[in-house]
């Protein structure tokens, strides 16, 4: 596909408004394709063409007579022509080729290569990279301020639309990466999420992929593919720190209490049972109130219970 850019809108009257409007204005579409080029072999023809051309031009300008000088001149042009084709392409590295600014192609051969001479070389790394975003201060789906931070790794997939749709592709990926970051962590609640609901802290690997996929769509214009992101910071704000962990503190103190009345309910029925199934000792409901009352007071209490006898009768 050949360069091409989207017309901008026009104005009411039909002619061209001759600026950017919203979403449909003008924009670079290019896509990458192959470059021409010769691999090693083709390579080292060339780079020995350069050097009989440099030998003959040195012979030539040592006569010092017009029409060898003007040979010369003629080897010399050619000499750089052939030298303006050559290039090295490390591994894990592309060459960008342009011709007078029109994108020819990218060649991702590695080693010494040879292509279209008078061409310009630009070197796009295909390597995975990654970076961990800013921390940043947001406010979570329930209003509370929390610092989230993340890691997302990343690799140029379309080498033309790296160098040609944006400006920067690296400082696009970053920003971009940051943006979907906050629009995550405004999605979801820190933690306590209602049913059907994720949690910041409670479901870590879905909100990971959830990030990855929405800086994957944010930075497919550019030419880049998101290979993972992962959360590397989540707490809350510094400033409701403090309120925060006194409200889990309560909330486990009350399911442990739940926990501790769950159990003390299940004993005492149990030993109430027992006594009756056993006939151990025979219960009207005034007694049986009163050993309840007993059992769960014991069971139940922070401190350790302290018995009292009773040497009269229950009803005295």
């Amino acid at each position: 596909m050949s360069d091409t850019t989207v017309p901008p809108q026009e104005s009411v009257g039909g002619e061209p408004s001759g600026r950017p409007v919203g979403h449909d204005g003008t924009r670079v579409d290019v896509t990458e394709r192959p470059a021409w080029s010769t691999g090693a072999g083709g390579a080292l023809v060339a780079l020995l063409g350069v050097a009989l051309l440099a030998v003959g031009a040195v012979a030539l300008f040592a006569v010092g007579e017009g029409p060898a000088v003007l040979g010369g001149v003629v080897v010399s042009v050619l000499a750089i022509l052939l030298l303006t084709g050559l290039g090295v392409v490390n591994p894990g590295q592309t060459l960008v080729v342009q011709l007078f600014g029109r994108y020819l192609g990218t060649i991702r051969r590695t080693g010494l290569v040879f292509t279209v001479p008078l061409t310009t070389h630009k070197r796009v790394s295909v390597r995975v990279r990654n970076f961990e975003t800013s921390e940043l201060k947001v406010n979570d789906a329930d209003g509370n301020p929390i610092n989230i931070a993340a890691i997302v790794v990343w690799q140029v997939a379309d080498t033309a639309k790296a160098t040609f749709a944006v400006q920067d592709y690296q400082d696009f990926v970053r920003v971009q990466s940051e943006s979907a970051l906050r629009h995550v962590a405004m999605s979801h609640p820190y933690d306590q999420a209602e049913e059907g609901e994720e949690s910041l802290r409670g479901a870590t690997e879905l909100v990971s992929a959830e990030i990855a996929q929405e800086v994957a769509a944010r930075v497919v214009i550019a030419g880049v593919e998101v290979v993972e992101a992962r959360i590397s910071n989540l707490a809350y704000a510094p400033e409701i720190a403090q309120a925060m962990l006194q409200r889990q503190q309560a909330g486990a103190i009350i399911a442990a209490r739940s926990r501790i009345v769950e159990g003390a309910v299940s004993m005492v029925e149990d030993a109430l049972q027992r006594l009756e199934a056993e006939s151990i000792v025979t219960l009207d409901d005034e007694r049986r109130a009163a050993m309840v009352s007993n059992l769960l007071v014991v069971l139940c209490s922070d401190s350790r219970a302290t018995p009292v006898v009773n040497a009269g009768s229950l009803y005295s």
